[in-house]
């Protein structure tokens, strides 16, 4: 097994009534800052290695964040994916990040939408990779897992913190078995999704960020599907924020399709297709992702600071 190396600092944030926000931060802490919103599930730790790497030589300040009850978050429920904007404009001022990009893989998209809508004086460019589609209001798209989750949406409501803590304790029970359950998962995945998951430094991380992000409770992933299956506070049409969205058309979790309906609603955005990949495969491109957000920043504000 590869040793992930530990990010350079880790911590948390008061973000207001008794709650905190867990990060992690890899690459230069004086660079230009990059928000990565991890999946559903996942943790601050979930950033490729390929990306931290590149953070180190393009003097990145590369920031993964748990959402509220995942890691070192306290829990918490927001009322819609819009609501935790605020959080994270509490994290970037405590953490002193003026100006910012902002990635989101799957579970993570949303959140990065609507961070683009809340701060477009702040977010200068937004990456998406296989990102979830709404599915209700004029926004709406059908099909995929999350046709699912409106379904059970209602009963996680009531039921979901309790899932959570059941959830919690089998991950503590299974925690010696995790490399076993990622092989697991990789057998039954896709084949583009089977041979990431083969690579050595992707199955390290994924498991660094299992066994780091999941040590309290796992009511974070339903509460993300109750937000998701509800209106999410904003229109897609309204995020002014550049948007770079790349998709696997092997796609077997968010339908390729819903890349390219989101895509067509943006005013700004630009799809890459991944032929052949599957649900992960935008973490197999995460330097072209940071370089394709660093060039709209420099071509947007060529003489922006570092921050």
């Amino acid at each position: 097994m590869v040793d992930v190396a530990r990010p350079k600092l880790e911590g948390t944030v008061a973000v207001g009534r008794g709650r905190r926000i867990g990060f992690a931060e890899f690459g230069s802490a004086q660079g230009r800052t990059v928000f990565w919103l991890h999946g559903t599930p996942g943790a601050r730790r979930q950033i490729p290695v390929e990306a931290r790497a590149f953070a180190e030589r393009a003097n990145v300040r590369l920031i993964g964040i748990d959402r509220p009850g995942i890691g070192s978050s306290t829990p918490h429920r927001y009322e819609n994916v819009l609501a935790f904007t605020e959080d994270l404009q509490t994290v970037a001022d405590t953490l002193g990040v003026d100006r910012m990009a902002v990635v989101g893989l799957s579970g993570g998209g949303p959140y990065t939408l609507a961070a683009a809508y809340a701060m477009p004086d702040r977010v200068v460019a937004a990456g998406v990779l296989g990102g979830v589609a709404p599915v209700v209001g004029p926004d709406a798209v059908d099909g995929g897992l999350m046709k699912l989750g409106t379904m059970v949406a209602p009963l996680l409501e009531v039921g979901g913190v309790p899932a959570g803590v059941v959830l919690s304790s089998l991950i503590r029970l299974v925690r010696p078995l995790g490399s076993p359950i990622i092989d697991l998962y990789g057998r039954v995945s896709p084949e583009a999704d089977r041979r990431l998951l083969a690579r050595p430094e992707f199955k390290a991380m994924f498991l660094d960020d299992l066994l780091n992000g999941s040590r309290k409770q796992m009511a974070a992933p339903f509460a993300d599907i109750v937000v998701f299956a509800r209106d999410w506070g904003f229109r897609v049409s309204d995020v002014k924020t550049p948007v770079r969205w790349w998709h696997g058309d092997t796609d077997h979790i968010i339908p390729f399709e819903h890349g390219l309906h989101m895509v067509d609603l943006l005013p700004d955005a630009r799809f890459h297709h991944l032929p052949g990949e599957s649900h992960l495969g935008g973490l197999g491109v995460s330097e072209e992702i940071l370089r394709s957000l660093l060039d709209i920043w420099d071509a947007t504000a060529p003489d922006d600071g570092k921050h």
